[in-house]
């Protein structure tokens, strides 16, 4: 028998659509389901989201920098600015000690069964990976991967903030005197093709398709899920999306509280 287990402070409508989306699950053929997710995922991992009061744009700590957030995360200030972009990104972009939460947990436990066919993620912080998800599109890249411009060689991450640590500008180098950079894609980077490829032939095979944690602002990343023409289509967001009358449910909670059960 299925468990539920739910926030007390759920409207009975909220509970109902949870229910139905669990049992959409569970009857999901078997990788037929996709999960499309973004900073919301991650933000009971302690990782704070983008355009909240306390994320990374809206915060006051965001404010103390002389340059928005938007612009010390764009290639025109990696090239122009390296040092002072570690220094935001650094202090505002890596959470080492983030662990998977219950989405991220769930989410792999749906892999490992059969269910869930792919995770595609907005988000940078391997979280999905380290719970044990294999099947996993990073459209905007991962912190835990960093290359040389120059020589294409790979460092970790911790590799990384070593470089950077020894540099007396704080740019870390590689070897060959290469800068380096986050695999990441920043503002005015395109997507990588072959990731974008694989999420558009996920989504567009796809009987279930959960979107969870992203606004769906962010393009071409949102215009992902016109390529869904499946049976069920369902937000979980806590704010309303510019998709959600697309949607068969739209749910105002948490994705943890959503899979867990």
């Amino acid at each position: 028998m299925m468990r539920c287990r739910m926030n007390a402070s759920m409207s009975e409508n909220t509970r109902k659509d949870i229910q139905t989306l669990r049992e959409w699950i569970d009857r999901c053929p078997k990788g037929r389901m996709v999960f499309f997710g973004g900073a919301g995922v991650s933000t009971e991992s302690g990782i704070p989201d983008f355009r909240s009061p306390t994320g990374l744009y809206g915060s006051p700590r965001a404010k103390t920098y002389e340059y928005s957030p938007e612009f010390m995360c764009s290639r025109t200030f990696f090239d122009g600015h390296t040092a002072e972009f570690y220094d935001f990104y650094t202090d505002r972009m890596l959470y080492l000690e983030a662990q998977p939460n219950r989405a991220h947990r769930k989410l792999a436990q749906l892999e490992a069964d059969g269910i869930l066919g792919a995770v595609v993620t907005q988000n940078i912080d391997g979280l999905h990976q380290a719970a044990g998800s294999k099947k996993v599109f990073e459209l905007h890249g991962g912190v835990l991967r960093n290359f040389c411009r120059k020589c294409n060689r790979f460092y970790d991450v911790h590799q990384m903030m070593a470089a950077r640590d020894a540099d007396p500008e704080g740019i870390p180098h590689c070897e060959c005197g290469g800068v380096i950079k986050p695999d990441v894609v920043l503002y005015e980077e395109p997507l990588d093709e072959s990731v974008m490829e694989g999420a558009i032939r996920a989504i567009a095979s796809a009987d279930l398709l959960l979107i969870a944690g992203t606004s769906l602002a962010v393009y071409p990343a949102a215009g992902l899920i016109d390529f869904f023409h499946g049976s069920h289509l369902a937000i979980v967001n806590m704010s309303p999306t510019d998709r959600d009358r697309s949607a068969d449910i739209c749910i105002a909670a948490s994705i943890g509280d959503v899979l867990d059960y």
